[in-house]
């Protein structure tokens, strides 16, 4: 008899985690080896237990499941990733697939697509949602280089550009040139509206 494939849930939500550990529990060669609620808390436990597919939230505290999934693939490779979203942003489905993620699918989706997926991404498959895949490519690419991401991120929670200099080691002007630029790529008005937009469509 094969050993069942090893699962961990990252997921932030405790009645998700537990609805998805045990839908995926009725499964006889899917066994949820670890449960965590924090993106932080993910390379630890795929280390500690073994793990041969990692589902992972985006929105957890600690990191997001997508930085999660770039941690993991960088010190684990052989470890499949699948990320899970609420969010229909086209965005965040571009930055899975760059952190390394296998498959990209919506929180909701049936439980027996989840674990199809499962065993799809360990015998090397790919699997996206086809509704996530056809935003994205609607989309188009994310305009904002990797340096106007960061200083809008960092602006998100509506510090100074004299703050945000201090914690990006920039000089003010070098702040307000890429905060400028983003606003002008983004056609808002200010940084606030910047910020929602850039979220909104899963470019931060």
């Amino acid at each position: 008899m094969t050993s069942p494939i090893k699962v961990l849930l990252a997921e932030d939500q405790s009645m998700v985690r537990e609805a998805l550990a045990a839908l995926l529990g009725l499964e006889d060669d899917i066994e949820v080896v670890a449960q965590v609620a924090r993106g932080d808390e993910v390379l630890a436990a795929v280390g500690a237990h073994g793990v041969d597919v990692a589902l992972l939230d985006i929105e957890m505290p600690g990191c997001t499941g997508i930085e999660a999934a770039a941690q993991v693939h960088r010190k684990y490779p052989e470890v499949k990733l699948v990320v899970l979203t609420t969010f229909g942003r086209p965005g965040y489905l571009r930055s899975a697939m760059e952190a390394g993620a296998d498959a990209f699918l919506v929180k909701d989706a049936p439980a027996a697509q989840l674990a199809d997926a499962v065993r799809k991404v360990l015998s090397g498959e790919r699997v996206i949602d086809p509704t996530l895949a056809a935003a994205a490519l609607a989309e188009g690419a994310n305009p904002l280089t990797d340096r106007e991401r960061e200083v809008l991120r960092a602006a998100a929670d509506g510090s100074t550009n004299a703050e945000l200099a201090a914690a990006l080691h920039l000089s003010q002007g070098t702040v307000r040139n890429y905060l400028s630029t983003a606003i002008q790529k983004l056609a808002v008005r200010n940084r606030a509206e910047a910020v929602r937009i850039a979220r909104e469509k899963g470019w931060l």
